[in-house]
């Protein structure tokens, strides 16, 4: 982890960034967050992130840190500088919460600050597992109706991840009924009689960022795609699966439920969707 943070405006250690025990983050998960991959210094596609967490703000009617002379991304730039990370590859965590108050379902009263937290830590991307492809399992997706928020209420991700690591996987693909919507920390795809499909955005699913840039990708080759939902029988069919995550790259699934998909190992347009992104990646 990295030893400077950003805290309320302020640049600290982390063993002295502390946050309120009213803080609603901590009472309530009333807060937004995003990750950035930082390559070098730069940021993978950052203006979409920022988009991304401004909607979430809107959204749950946060405070704006804008307004409070306070910019995540500068303190993002100093700390990649003060954490020597300005080489090789890191992720930047933003959390904003609507701040400490007396514990009340309620918002605070207006003026509340906001708790604004950011912290930088060194990544390593995941490319021996990108090369043999990962084990996933079916879970139920019993989230909240709003999951196209990237709020910190993560306890059903957790549990699901939880149970996908016990028995050896590296993702939890839930779903609705039978409607696949996407992973605890990722999208979901499958090439189902020759089309990619995912579900499409929506409240069900988080609008990902490198779901969106696959996406294009697919559509630069001039491969067939669909924002189309998929369920359990078609997951069950199709002959490759992917999952994408500003941290998991384009991640081939080679087995759901112990039971292969296609041949066992990753197919022929996962592994060209994976290396479009990579130059993407390393054209920063």
């Amino acid at each position: 982890m990295s030893d400077i943070v950003y805290l309320n405006g302020e640049f600290l250690p982390r063993e002295r960034a502390k946050v309120s025990i009213d803080d609603r983050s901590f009472l309530f998960g009333d807060a937004v967050y995003e990750v950035l991959r930082a390559i070098r210094g730069r940021y993978f596609e950052p203006e979409r992130h920022l988009a991304r967490l401004a909607a979430g703000i809107r959204a749950l009617e946060l405070p704006d840190p804008a307004a409070l002379g306070m910019d995540p991304m500068a303190a993002a730039g100093e700390l990649l500088h003060r954490n020597a990370l300005l080489e090789g590859e890191a992720t930047v965590y933003i959390q904003v919460s609507r701040g400490a108050a007396p514990r009340r379902h309620a918002f605070p009263p207006p003026g509340t600050a906001p708790t604004v937290l950011v912290t930088v830590t060194p990544f390593a991307p995941r490319v021996e597992q990108r090369a043999r492809g990962v084990a996933a399992i079916l879970q139920p997706d019993v989230r909240w109706q709003r999951c196209d928020v990237k709020a910190v209420n993560l306890l059903p991700n957790v549990l699901a991840n939880q149970r996908a690591a016990v028995r050896g996987a590296y993702e939890a693909i839930l779903a609705r009924g039978l409607t696949i919507t996407e992973g605890t920390h990722t999208n979901v795809f499958a090439v189902v009689d020759n089309v990619i499909r995912t579900h499409p955005n929506g409240p069900w699913i988080l609008p990902g960022i490198t779901r969106e840039v696959v996406l294009e990708l697919a559509a630069g080759e001039g491969l067939a795609a669909r924002e189309h939902p998929l369920d359990v029988e078609d997951l069950a069919r199709a002959t490759e699966v992917f999952l994408t995550g500003t941290t998991t790259d384009v991640m081939p699934v080679t087995a759901v439920d112990g039971t292969a998909v296609g041949a066992g190992r990753p197919g022929p347009v996962t592994s060209r969707l994976g290396e479009l992104l990579q130059a993407r990646l390393d054209a920063l």
